[in-house]
């Protein structure tokens, strides 16, 4: 059974916390009885959770809903910056766990919010702040981080030979034979599970790998042919059409 750390918010709608994370840092499954935005201003951030697998690359987000029971995986030095956030503050906030696109806005306001007293006056200046927060909250955008884990057990067990072995050929016939069923088969299944396509999902986790490995300083030549593509532009390619900058715009290149 998980943790559950409980907050109050008698005085405001949300509450700043900042905390820096080493290398190989876990936080074990746990819950809290509030919604929680995590933003990374550096590092890589594994979110684990009963619907599937979140990887936060730096400067990005993920928001969990209250009640979430999630487990965290540190790559690199992580400084996180996180907000406690009372479920009942607005109608509209997410209602699903996501990776998101924090606005130089929203970080800026995160940053000053950690200055904020605990109590404040009505129209004060504190009072926008929190307000202003909670607006851009509710415009975040979604980022496709997100593996979404099967039901069935035979498509469990694929998902976790390709997160194993990311750079082998997945091919949709290939994995179909893997499991004695046709393709068309495979692919119906899949989709229906994970609402992705069996060849989006192997996308989504040699990416998310990626992202992991070049948090630790690897380098994005050697990542590229573990992960099967023939050279490191057709990866750069492919980490640009996703993430729309090229992998030396989250790590340095080696």
């Amino acid at each position: 059974m998980s943790a559950t750390a409980n907050f109050t918010f008698t005085t405001r709608p949300l509450i700043p916390y900042a905390q820096d994370y080493l290398h190989g840092a876990v936080e074990p499954k746990h819950q809290h009885n509030c919604a929680q935005l995590i933003h990374t201003l550096s590092g890589v951030v594994r979110v684990e959770t009963a619907q599937g697998y979140w990887i936060v690359p730096p400067s990005r987000g993920v928001w969990l809903p209250a009640g979430t029971e999630h487990a965290l995986q540190i790559t690199g030095q992580v400084a996180a910056r996180a907000l406690f956030i009372d479920p009942l503050a607005r109608a509209d906030l997410p209602a699903s766990c996501q990776v998101v696109q924090i606005s130089p806005l929203l970080r800026e306001l995160i940053i000053s919010a950690l200055a904020l007293s605990e109590e404040y006056q009505p129209g004060s200046r504190d009072e926008r702040i929190y307000e202003l927060i909670l607006d851009e909250i509710r415009v975040m955008s979604e980022l496709p981080f997100h593996l979404p884990e099967p039901t069935s057990a035979s498509l469990m067990q694929l998902c976790r030979q390709v997160r194993m072995l990311p750079g082998e050929n997945w091919a949709l016939e290939l994995a179909a034979e893997r499991l004695n069923v046709s393709s068309r088969t495979l692919s119906r299944h899949f989709k229906r599970e994970t609402g992705l396509q069996f060849s989006d999902w192997v996308r989504r986790a040699r990416l998310m790998t990626a992202l992991t490995r070049l948090a630790q300083g690897e380098s994005v030549l050697r990542v590229s042919l573990d992960l099967g593509y023939e050279s490191h532009s057709a990866f750069s390619a492919m980490f640009r059409r996703i993430l729309g900058v090229a992998p030396s715009d989250y790590f340095p290149l080696k």
